[in-house]
């Protein structure tokens, strides 16, 4: 191949699922002597992060793919919420990648440890790390999960603190960073497109935006993942399909009367099924909606056609 390829490849896709994400690998067709090759094929992917896109678009929308780890990154200042750190959890187990829970600033508040086991309550199975990138504190345990060239994400809110680890990780300052606003710690966009990031020691990482906003697409066995503790609880309760509301002898409500379990863990749980079921819904409606449309015109056409043929 003495073509050098210009880093803007043509590709032809059927529709947005098919188009090549951050993290794929792709066949590429690059005739002798030119300097643009042609993708004629996304290889098979190991692992796919979407969320529900924006607005009424129905199709998800593709975040990352091939990720072997998702890490999931949330401030210890006021920008915490477990409950938006138990929508991400979702996501990442239903993408197929491990999920590892990044708590960053873990030099602001004054009992980062008593934060970290309210996390790994809620994060069950999954690795929570403490870090800062202005003490180097939790950088190495990072590091350690990106070994064997595996490709993380960093996934999380903006002003998190997502692209100042990545500095940390590989050395030097890469990403631009920006200061938070101190009235009510939010954070401003510094990333504005996916990027993949080469570390020395072999790793892979991709820096996505900042999403406060996270709705949910098909991600039913993510939350099952999630909730393992309310799905195991469940088991114990006297009917099948109980909704754990206004049936009697619940199992997950005598968890939550016995101190046991978090009631707004339960509310969450609700919420996400209850998203989950609207999705479902909506894409039924749509499907259906599609089939009477085409139904109609392929009637037209056959009214068409046959009174074309008339003597």
């Amino acid at each position: 191949m003495d073509a050098k390829l210009s880093g803007r490849l043509r590709h032809e896709a059927a529709g947005r699922l098919d188009l090549p994400a951050v993290g794929d690998w792709v066949a590429l067709d690059v005739p002798a002597r030119e300097a643009v090759g042609k993708i004629v094929a996304v290889l098979p992917r190991a692992s796919l992060f979407t969320r529900k896109a924006a607005g009424r678009e129905r199709e998800p929308q593709i975040v990352a793919a091939n990720v072997d780890v998702v890490f999931i990154v949330t401030s210890l200042n006021d920008e915490f919420n477990a409950r938006r750190l138990e929508r991400y959890l979702a996501l990442a187990w239903e993408s197929g990648a491990r999920p590892v829970v990044v708590l960053s600033k873990a030099d602001v508040p004054a009992d980062p440890e008593a934060r970290r086991r309210e996390v790994e309550a809620i994060a069950l199975g999954v690795p929570v790390h403490l870090t800062s990138a202005t003490s180097g504190l939790g950088i190495q345990e990072l590091r350690t999960h990106l070994t064997g060239h595996r490709t993380g994400a960093l996934l999380g809110s903006s002003g998190v603190g997502k692209s100042t680890l990545i500095n940390a990780l590989v050395g030097f300052e890469r990403q631009a960073t920006a200061e938070i606003r101190r009235s009510d710690s939010s954070g401003r966009h510094t990333t504005t497109r996916r990027e993949l990031v080469l570390l020395p020691d072999g790793g892979l990482l991709i820096d996505t935006p900042g999403m406060r906003e996270l709705q949910l697409a098909d991600a039913a066995q993510g939350v099952l993942a999630s909730f393992e503790d309310v799905d195991a609880l469940a088991a114990g309760c006297a009917f099948r399909d109980c909704t754990h509301g206004p049936e009697p002898d619940c199992s997950v409500k005598a968890a939550i009367s016995a101190g046991q379990l978090d009631p707004q863990r339960l509310q969450s749980y609700h919420k996400l099924v209850a998203e989950l079921a609207r999705r479902e819904r909506d894409v039924d409606q749509h499907a259906a909606a599609q089939t009477r449309s085409r139904d109609k015109a392929a009637a037209k056409a056959l009214r068409k056609r046959f009174k074309n043929q008339r003597p």
